[in-house]
């Protein structure tokens, strides 16, 4: 069986181009554009270069950007403080802080200070209420960039087995309320389920988000499955042996250049999302 790439660049591509052009019109129209404000506390080098990524992708597609970068020793009160100004601010659609915060930061408390309006990363706890209720709310941005990407290839979801091997409250418990709305029946794994393999092998849609790299094996995957990939390790390795799966898939994302991409695209959408939700109120 060959298997067909699920290309996330080519999408997220396509979906940046239409952005800019919706920009670029509503800007014209009102003379305003969309804003997303980052936040970065410390000095993490990876956290650096994801906002920077993020700053640099706004300015292609013609939003703007407000890049706040904190001490390391910033306390919870003062980046609560840095929030409550940042939600104040009509010109701010969208408010990202970058994981992971200090130690002494209490980040689900910073989190939850952000609005629901401009939750655009989609992580305070009552975007995941409502996510799990199915109400409308801003999605975490690496789940819904999988959705996309699976309904862009016509993935249907309607009755298939889904499992996802992952629990975290921003990509593996969110994925699979995301394919549970999507009228899938979902299974969520972790690193101490029992007999993981047998269960993997039900799976019709197979999602990777454990953070260990290869962690789910080639012959585990049942032929004609579609294989997901949500995870990024050292030496450009996912989650999921793609060798060996994609010997047996229908349809596999490549690791880099399948999920990736689609997050930061999904966190321009949503801030665009805000944006218009707020010239039209």
């Amino acid at each position: 069986m060959s298997s067909t790439i699920l290309d996330g660049k080519k999408l997220s591509e396509k979906m940046r181009e239409e952005m800019k052009r919706d920009i670029a019109f509503l800007q014209d129209k009102t003379g305003k554009f969309p804003t997303l404000a980052t936040i970065l506390v410390g000095e993490n080098p990876s956290s650096k270069t994801y906002v920077n990524m993020k700053v640099k992708s706004c300015g292609a597609i013609g939003m703007g950007s407000k890049k706040i970068h904190l001490p390391e020793e910033t306390t919870t009160e003062k980046l609560l403080s840095v929030i409550d100004e940042l939600n104040s601010d009509p010109s701010i659609n969208g408010i990202l802080l970058q994981h992971p915060s200090p130690p002494q930061v209490d980040e689900r408390k910073a989190f939850d200070r952000i609005l629901p309006e401009k939750d655009v990363d989609g992580v305070t706890t009552l975007s995941f209420g409502q996510l799990s209720m199915g109400e409308k709310t801003f999605y975490p941005c690496t789940p819904y960039g999988i959705i996309l990407l699976l309904e862009e290839y016509n993935i249907p979801f309607k009755g298939k087995n889904a499992v996802v091997v992952g629990r975290s409250p921003i990509l593996g418990k969110p994925m699979a309320m995301l394919l549970l709305e999507k009228n899938c029946t979902v299974t969520i794994c972790h690193s101490h389920t029992q007999n993981l393999p047998e269960i993997v092998r039900t799976a019709d849609i197979i999602v990777g988000a454990v953070g260990r790299p290869e962690f789910i094996k080639g012959d585990w995957i049942k032929e004609g499955a579609v294989v997901v990939d949500a995870g990024y390790n050292e030496g450009n390795v996912g989650d999921i042996d793609l060798p060996g799966a994609s010997l047996k898939s229908s349809f596999h994302t490549p690791v880099p250049g399948g999920v990736g991409p689609m997050t930061i695209t999904v966190l321009l959408k949503q801030t665009l999302d805000s944006f218009k939700a707020q010239i039209q109120s």
